[in-house]
């Protein structure tokens, strides 16, 4: 089958819930088969998140509970995007400096991650910053943030013993050093 047999068609959507970070909605589709299909849809606005890399190859996680699956976690620093519209590439500078007061002469996009297509409309972008300098830290005021720096070799060595989990990390991670091992050979 060509993607076009696979596609399903949205006749009509009606709102569920409509909240500050997202938004549910009930979607009528056309099936490639031509039957209707209801799916339930979480609307988002997107975000970014950021591997930051330091000289000496360390990157700098941060260290927050989560709620939802009441664990803390490592993550790379990572936000929502403001607005539908915004930019992903200012929403990483912003939460690069909000969590970790970090700025970066470089911003390298790494991919821009579906984070679970089967029902969601999130896409992150994340990207590898380079060149960085330290400044102050500014979290929003509802986050509670511990900052983790460690080998960057180390940090893949975790997702490889599922250590970290979180998606975003671990694609970002796993991306990030395969884009400096890509450098170094270029340079050498």
């Amino acid at each position: 089958m060509n993607d076009q047999e696979l596609r399903e068609i949205p006749f009509s959507s009606e709102t569920i819930y409509n909240g500050k970070i997202l938004h549910v909605e009930k979607w009528q589709v056309t099936c490639p088969n031509g039957h209707p299909a209801t799916r339930e849809i979480v609307v988002h606005k997107g975000a970014a998140a950021v591997v930051p890399v330091f000289e000496d190859g360390t990157t700098l996680l941060v260290r927050q509970h989560r709620v939802a699956v009441d664990r803390v976690t490592l993550e790379i620093p990572a936000g929502k995007l403001d607005s539908a519209g915004e930019d992903p590439l200012d929403c990483a500078v912003r939460e690069l400096r909000e969590e970790t007061g970090l700025s970066a002469q470089r911003m390298t996009l790494l991919t821009s991650l579906l984070t679970t297509p089967g029902f969601c409309t999130e896409k992150i972008a994340i990207y590898l910053a380079q060149g960085l300098s330290q400044g102050e830290t500014h979290p929003d005021e509802d986050e509670f943030l511990g900052l983790v720096r460690i080998p960057l070799d180390e940090a893949v060595a975790m997702v490889m013993r599922g250590e970290l989990r979180d998606s975003k990390t671990i694609c970002g991670l796993m991306m990030a050093r395969e884009v400096l091992r890509a450098q170094k050979e270029h340079a050498e």
